[in-house]
């Protein structure tokens, strides 16, 4: 559990410090383009920080933490959203340079969205017996 919650606070600050990144970058800019590091904050408080208090949450429920699954969960996941969001800073200041992302850029990208793909499915395989077990107490007389 602490991990999770050291993860939420990590993803806490450097969403926030994304954001000041975005602004310090088009501060001096009369016309901001819409690139994509106008949206690498949001997807750092929610794919990251969000995420992380909701298992927080379910963890203290469930006790989902300590599983091979939930491991797996942590690294590919946590990757993903790292890897993401660094191509998405990449990406974005090539746009505000006024160039376009080339296969590198997507070929990244792609990279970084498997890892969340695999990420959510261990975590589902993770939850799948805790929410069972959860289930089958509820229903006992």
């Amino acid at each position: 559990m602490k991990n999770l919650w050291l993860l939420a606070a990590t993803y806490a600050g450097l969403g926030l410090l994304a954001g000041f990144f975005y602004r310090m970058m088009t501060m001096n800019m009369e016309v901001v383009p819409a690139t994509q590091l106008s949206t690498v904050h949001t997807h750092l408080l929610a794919l990251g920080m969000m995420v992380m208090l909701i298992l927080l949450a379910l963890d203290a429920a469930l006790k989902i933490s300590g599983t091979r699954s939930f491991t797996i969960f942590c690294w590919t996941y946590n990757a993903g959203v790292l890897t993401t969001a660094g191509v998405m800073v990449w990406h974005g200041l090539i746009q505000l340079d006024g160039g376009q992302g080339g296969g590198a850029v997507a070929g990244i990208a792609g990279i970084g969205h498997i890892l969340l793909t695999v990420g959510l499915i261990s975590l589902f395989v993770s939850l799948s017996a805790p929410v069972k077990r959860a289930a089958e107490r509820a229903h006992r007389p």
